[in-house]
Formats: structure tokens, sequence, C-alpha cells
């Protein structure tokens, strides 16, 4: 009988990471970045429950840019965030809305970041978000 050969993990394919945002919760700014960063360079897509800040995000952004040209292959990140709009929902559901917002944060978004070798392109209109993959 023939063995058949595992390929390495990864190797081909897609693979995304789910990660709970209570896993980055108590990670300073730096950390949440580098650890996330730490993911995106092994090939794998984020899909992050809950959003960053937006500074977060600005920095992330930045830190890739700066990697382009220093990491071999590395061509930067794309970064996209769902979340429910306000605007869609009567007054009673966006008072309990900003009440469960101000008492847990963004989490109740989805935020989606991978590497751009992977990720050709993601659209997003108000009701869904597209992702175009290599």
């Amino acid at each position: 009988m023939a063995k058949k050969k595992n390929k390495k993990a990864g190797s081909n394919g897609l693979t995304l990471q789910f990660m709970p945002f209570s896993e980055i919760a108590k990670l300073n700014s730096l950390d949440r970045i580098k650890k996330l960063l730490k993911i995106i360079l092994n090939n794998k897509v984020v899909v992050l429950q809950g959003r960053l800040k937006a500074d977060e995000e600005t920095r992330l952004i930045e830190d890739t840019m700066i990697m382009v040209g220093n990491i071999s292959g590395f061509k930067g990140v794309e970064l996209a965030v769902i979340s429910q709009d306000a605007g869609e929902i009567g007054k009673f559901q966006k008072l309990k809305f900003g009440l469960a917002k101000a008492l847990t944060g963004a989490h109740n978004s989805l935020t989606i970041i991978g590497p751009a070798t992977i990720i050709k392109e993601m659209k997003k209109d108000p009701k869904k978000l597209e992702m175009m993959i290599r």
C-alpha cells in the first residue's frame, strides 16, 4: 500500500485564524500589533472578533509599509472591518446597542487582516464584504 505524503500545513490554500478579542484585550497597543503581524507574516488571514482602535489600525498599516521593502516577498496587508450600522435599527435598539458598546467595547465588529500576497482585494459595501484571494 502506498503511503500518502502529508503536505506541510499552509503550503497550499488559504489559512484563516479566528481570534476572539479576549486573546488580545489585555495587551497594550504595541503588543497587539506585534501579535497580529506575527500571524500575518506566517501567511495567515486573521479574522478578529471586534476591532482595533483607530490609532492601532493606523500603526499596523504604517508598520507594514516599513516592512514592504525589508522583508522578501512581503507586499503589505489588506484590512477591512464589518460592523452593524446603528442607522439600520430602531430607537430602543440603538439605546441597547449604545449601552452594550459602552460596556463591552466594539466587539460587535469583525476585523479581517491578511497579507496582500494572499488577499488580492477586499470590497466592502454597507451590507457585505467580498474578499478575493490569489
